[in-house]
């Protein structure tokens, strides 16, 4: 079907521009979702349905990741109960 289509060189970069906007302001609002909708609807429009599973995915990762070079691994046995 048409969604199938690779996308053209145009909408990537329209992708990545709405989603590196979207990233930006989740990285200034601390992860707030809701103070970013707008820019996450434009991402979600922008993007095939994959790349947004995918470029979710990779955020998380790259948090995770992030985290753990400034924190330190910790094993989830020894985390406190909460």
């Amino acid at each position: 079907e048409a969604e199938m289509a690779a996308p053209t060189m145009e909408e990537r970069k329209a992708c990545w521009g709405a989603r590196d906007e979207f990233w930006q302001c989740m990285d200034r609002h601390a992860d707030d979702a809701s103070k970013c909708e707008k820019l996450r609807v434009s991402f979600e429009s922008l993007c095939p349905q994959q790349w947004v599973k995918y470029f979710d995915k990779r955020r998380d990762f790259l948090k995770y990741k992030k985290k753990l070079e400034t924190e330190g691994y910790h094993p989830p046995e020894a985390a406190g109960k909460s």
